[in-house]
């Protein structure tokens, strides 16, 4: 019996490493590899999601709402129907007694092992977000939850050979060092912020000892592959087209006179902070509103937050933070934003 259940397990494993590696090979690996030739020759990954090649966004209108959300999920829609496998998968693939003793700790420990793990996924935060409840449901910690959510986009690799090639090596090196700065400081601290600091959990999850779960292996993932659904898509649709249709407001039409003004580098922080955009998306950003005369200051901030998080990627982890958490790590992406805003006037 001991035998049937370990070579159960372990089927159950290497179910769980074939979708997330093959997954992550043709939704991110493959494509990236080719890009990075792309931007290795044309200096350039595409046109800016947000302003096509223009210094200005589209007026709000209903079209513009709907021209972004549509723009947005065919870059996304791959990554986001993985990010909901894996999501759900790591619910019932991978024992919980695992995960607790990766990243279930309120130690430094924890938030490296998953920051480092979430490297190579490569996915902006709102589809990376249902890996990360998937995470806390299974008793990871709210540091290690945390730094995998926001280590997927912040640390991508491929954004930053991308950015090397684009916009030069001093944003790539510039981007790891605040990067790190963001992760794991933001990651470490947020646990502070949890309504019981003598655990692990702020919010309603599974007991800790609790091992066995109730129904089959497929009902078990249907129910969590159907909970992630209906906490995803929803926010996706309605708040994706709402920002799509803000964007003129949130990102102004940009001359000359921006360069490193010190309102840019605020407005611009916050604004990258709540809008949301595909991986990678900051790098034709940033190329194109510093044609247009944008200073390496607000760039700066941009290509801190843009990326980190966004109001929509904060919904749909709601489920696995407090309210205290989530509005504790958008107010220092923001910060973190704005003080990468100065020191990137100062050197880059």
């Amino acid at each position: 019996m001991e035998t049937k259940k370990q070579n159960y397990n372990t089927a159950l494993i290497l179910i769980f490493a074939i979708v997330v590696i093959g997954g992550l090979f043709y939704v991110k690996w493959s494509p990236y590899y080719s890009k990075a030739f792309v931007a290795a020759s044309k200096h350039s990954i595409g046109a800016s999601i947000l302003t096509g090649k223009s210094n200005v966004s589209p007026a709000p209108s209903l079209a513009a709402a709907l021209g972004y959300m549509t723009a947005y999920f065919n870059a996304i829609w791959k990554a986001l129907i993985l990010g909901l496998l894996i999501g759900s998968l790591v619910q019932v693939a991978i024992p919980r007694n695992w995960i607790r003793k990766f990243m279930g700790s309120k130690s430094l420990k924890s938030t490296v092992a998953a920051g480092t793990t979430a490297i190579p996924g490569m996915m902006c935060t709102c589809c990376s977000a249902p890996v990360t409840v998937g995470l806390r449901k299974s008793s990871a910690s709210v540091n290690g939850a945390m730094a995998f959510f926001l280590g997927n986009p912040t640390l991508n690799p491929a954004t930053i050979v991308f950015m090397g090639f684009v916009l030069g090596w001093n944003f790539a090196i510039f981007r790891i060092v605040m990067g790190l700065v963001l992760v794991l400081g933001i990651s470490s601290l947020a646990v502070k912020f949890s309504k019981d600091e003598g655990t692990n959990n702020d919010v309603e999850l599974p007991s800790m000892q609790e091992e066995k779960e109730e129904g089959n292996l497929f009902s078990r993932w249907l129910k969590a592959l159907f909970q992630l659904i209906i906490d995803t898509i929803p926010a996706y649709l309605i708040v994706v087209a709402i920002l799509g249709a803000a964007r003129a407001w949130l990102f102004p039409a940009v001359t000359p006179a921006w360069g490193n003004s010190i309102l840019a580098i605020i407005g611009l922080a916050i604004a990258g902070t709540l809008f949301v955009i595909p991986t990678a998306g900051e790098v034709p950003i940033i190329q194109t509103l510093m044609a247009f005369g944008l200073g390496t200051g607000p760039a700066a901030a941009l290509l801190i937050t843009l990326p980190s998080v966004s109001i929509v990627s904060l919904l749909l982890v709601k489920r696995a933070f407090s309210t205290r958490v989530l509005v504790f790590v958008g107010c220092s992406v923001a910060v973190i934003g704005i003080i990468s805003g100065f020191i990137g006037m100062a050197v880059l």
